[in-house]
């Protein structure tokens, strides 16, 4: 089952088109990390999907119900936080959850633990207007948290945190998902900051899905993207040596490259070119970060 489910979904504002034919599939269960560069079409996407546009082409599922039939019902299992948070700064942190608790109907015990929850229990009458940028995400995530949603969905929550606060909101999102359950979905611009949360990615580039799956599969294609860089006193020679143990190489310039090789396998086969007679004058593996291979999926590598 999946907790988000969009096909065909394209958007334009006047004659600009921002999203075309949209296919997004978030596992229920899942963290999601939703990437792409700032402009990409993410916020239109969540937007979309949490009713704040009309939509205009394609279908929305959220939690198994078509959102234009169930949207209210939807809406009641769905914590958001899109954008900046919507926070009173002249109010506590249990002033602002008053207003949201009676907009919620949920109860009052629900206040306390969900401030216990994000570590924002022991702040007093401070108001909310001197809290941290960190503190401020927290308590935003304290109010979506209110009326227990089965879905969060969070809009550049790392934002200007710096590496602790990434480092607490991590730790916060993996328990909401792990201990409680709760399918989250994490846009970001940034892969690098939550490749270390996410179970699954979805890319977007240019109102397009680039990439979508597992994070296991994108590392797949990371690592399928690293190579093995080689130069010898006869390349196509080298080739063909290391063809007899079933690595495929060519010839690019004056290097040969071949898939990426951990230390056993190199150290055998310079062995056996030096036992052909081949001087071996480099042999190095470049392995490319995931940052690099979200740059490829987007163009800009």
């Amino acid at each position: 089952m999946h907790a988000i489910a969009t096909i065909g979904l394209s958007h334009a504002f006047a004659a600009e088109s921002v999203l075309r034919d949209v296919n997004l599939a978030v596992p229920a269960g899942s963290i999601y990390g939703f990437l792409g560069p700032n402009g990409a079409g993410k916020t239109t996407t969540l937007r979309l999907v949490l009713g704040l546009l009309r939509r205009q082409r394609g279908t929305i599922e959220v939690l198994g119900r078509e959102l234009d039939t169930d949207r209210l019902e939807i809406l009641r299992r769905i914590g958001s936080s899109i954008e900046s948070p919507s926070l009173y700064g002249h109010l506590t942190a249990v002033e602002n959850l008053e207003v949201w608790r009676r907009v919620f109907r949920c109860s009052r015990r629900r206040i306390g633990e969900v401030l216990e929850f994000v570590g924002l229990a022991g702040t007093g009458s401070k108001r909310t207007e001197q809290f941290s940028l960190g503190m401020r995400q927290r308590l935003s995530i304290a109010v979506a948290l209110l009326h227990e949603p089965a879905l969060l969905i969070l809009d550049e929550p790392a934002n200007g945190l710096d590496p602790q606060g990434m480092l607490e909101m991590r730790a916060l999102l993996n328990v909401l998902n792990r201990e409680h359950g709760i399918t989250v979905l994490v846009s970001s611009h940034i892969l690098s900051e939550i490749e270390r949360l996410v179970t699954h990615v979805g890319i977007i580039h240019r109102g397009t899905i680039r990439f979508q799956g597992t994070l296991a599969s994108l590392m797949t294609r990371q690592e399928e993207s690293s190579v093995t860089r080689l130069h010898t006193s006869d390349d196509a020679r080298a080739v063909e040596i290391a063809r007899q143990y079933g690595i495929h190489g060519r010839i690019e310039g004056e290097r040969v490259i071949l898939p990426a090789l951990d230390e056993h396998e190199a150290g055998r086969l310079t062995t056996s070119l030096a036992a052909n007679g081949l001087a071996v004058s480099e042999i190095v593996t470049v392995r490319r970060d995931l940052e690099s291979v979200f740059l490829e999926l987007i163009g800009e590598a």
